[in-house]
């Protein structure tokens, strides 16, 4: 069976969902970039893999469920995080970012018997997910993000190193507030539908002060501040 790879970042206001803000507040984004990733954690755990794997910038909050091993990101370019995530993996792998609430189970159980690659393109024009046979960092590295052709470059590069890739659905990653209301109908029973409509975007936003840069976890392939390839994302 493959790896399951979420590659993340801790849901702290002023750090996360950048772009979200305006219309909501700081801690608005945060709570809303919180109910992403346990979405899409939830559906990777209950998605069939060997070993489930958060790649984190930051720490594990009570969003975590059981059964993820959690290891750092590394410093770096976000194609950087993405290639050392990867060359972790001894095995058949597939990464996403927290950027697609939405994801299902259904959606990440890929069968790499026929195929080398799998790819997921983001409708901004990156990545929300990227699946590897034989998991090399250098696939990645180099690879330019949070662009409109990004996805197209990573997918150019698969077929350039004679791999069989395999397409999965586009799917919208949470950048701004018309993605997070577009995403939200399209899973209305999830975590994320139900902090959005909890959401009154109205009034300045919070004296949060900034933890630190802004988001640059993917959709898988890009980042939150032109945006995230969610997330985690990847553009």
């Amino acid at each position: 069976m493959t790896t399951l790879l979420v590659i993340a970042k801790e849901p702290r206001p002023g750090r996360v969902k950048t772009r979200l803000t305006p219309p909501f507040t700081p801690r608005q984004a945060a709570a809303l970039a919180e109910a992403a990733l346990a979405d899409t954690l939830q559906a990777v755990a209950a998605a069939p893999a060997t070993r489930r794997v958060l790649v984190l910038d930051g720490a594990p909050g009570p969003w975590l469920p059981p059964g993820f091993d959690v290891v750092a990101q590394c410093a770096g370019r976000l194609d950087e995080r993405l290639a050392e995530a990867f060359a972790r993996c001894t095995g058949p792998a597939l990464l996403i970012g927290m950027d697609t609430p939405q994801v299902t189970p259904e959606l990440l159980t890929v069968d790499f018997a026929g195929c080398d690659a799998w790819f997921g393109p983001a409708e901004d024009g990156g990545f929300w997910a990227l699946g590897l046979a034989c998991p090399d960092p250098a696939l990645l590295r180099g690879v330019p993000m949070s662009t409109p052709v990004t996805g197209a470059v990573q997918r150019g590069r698969l077929v350039a190193a004679g791999l069989r890739v395999r397409d999965l659905p586009p799917l919208r990653d949470v950048d701004t507030a018309p993605d997070a209301h577009a995403v939200a109908a399209m899973a209305p029973r999830g975590r994320f539908a139900a902090r959005l409509a909890r959401c009154t975007p109205a009034g300045p936003p919070d004296t949060v002060p900034s933890a630190g840069p802004p988001d640059t976890a993917p959709s898988a392939g890009q980042s939150d501040t032109t945006p995230s390839a969610s997330t985690a994302g990847p553009r």
